[in-house]
């Protein structure tokens, strides 16, 4: 096999949540792109279709299996809808999570003693719970598999603190930690597991962040890079890691952050004060 033919997902069959908007849909495209027939879950069934036919025109397969993973049987119901319609499951992408959020899908950011036990379990089910369901339902299919791969959607924010989003770094955090033990409880069974860790994406998400002037250069301060990622900059590490390219790796995560998680760069000294003339 050539290093490119490596990265090609030809008729892998994926099943991705949160595929409807953000870096779940460039990730389903991505994956189409480079081979693989889609499962798609998320919230906005519509949304789903539009991607759907996007993904067909590039001559895959997509199954729509709209649902809110918040909910105990919804993880169950993607895994099998998508591995019956596409005879089976080889890859399994958990990207739907997310801090707490208003009505309109971004992000709220509050004092954690102004939060309470409902936003947490919301950012708990969906971040966490749902991983969990969404494994335990694909297992079965997996192990069935000769290139089962399954990636988490982590974050920046499980490595470095954000004030603000406590609920949301705590579990991704705890979503690395399920990482490396699925990864070899599941070693046996040839599933790899890893997950990725986006920094500072530009997202329905992150726009109260990025779409005030103040507020998104704040964010950058301590981003080597000096930038927002896009959806384009994750996309490339999720097939990547969903690839024969990587069949050597699990239990690892990525951090695809501009280089947030690694140690920030120490103050410049003030420059040397002259001596007073007499």
């Amino acid at each position: 096999m050539s290093i490119t033919q490596e990265f090609r997902l030809d008729g892998a069959r994926a099943l991705i949540t949160g595929a409807s908007q953000g870096i779940g849909r460039a990730t389903a495209l991505a994956l189409a792109e480079a081979g693989a027939h889609v499962g798609l879950c998320a919230r906005n069934g519509p949304a789903l279709e539009e991607v759907a036919r996007e993904i067909s025109d590039l001559g895959r397969e997509a199954v729509v299996v709209p649902g809110d993973l918040r909910e105990p049987s919804t993880a169950a119901n993607a895994v099998d809808a998508t591995a019956a319609a596409l005879g089976g499951l080889d890859l399994l992408v958990h990207n739907a999570g997310g801090p707490h959020t208003d009505a309109d899908g971004s992000m709220v950011l509050r004092p954690v003693t102004e939060t309470s036990d409902e936003e947490w379990r919301g950012v708990v089910d969906l971040n966490l719970l749902a991983a969990v369901r969404l494994c335990r339902a694909a297992h079965p299919h997996l192990r069935r598999s000769e290139r089962a791969c399954v990636l988490l959607m982590s974050s920046a924010a499980a490595l470095v603190a954000v004030p603000g989003m406590e609920s949301y770094g705590a579990v991704k955090s705890a979503l690395l930690s399920y990482t490396r033990s699925l990864a070899v409880a599941w070693s046996g069974d040839g599933i790899r597991v890893n997950a990725l860790c986006p920094g500072w994406v530009r997202t329905q998400l992150t726009r109260p962040v990025h779409g005030t002037e103040a507020m998104a250069g704040a964010a950058l301060t301590n981003v080597p890079m000096r930038r927002w990622g896009g959806v384009e900059d994750v996309t490339g590490p999720a097939v990547f890691l969903c690839s024969p390219a990587a069949a050597f790796v699990t239990g690892q995560y990525l951090a695809v952050d501009g280089g947030l998680s690694a140690f920030p760069a120490m103050p410049q000294p003030a420059p040397p004060q002259e001596a007073p003339h007499e």
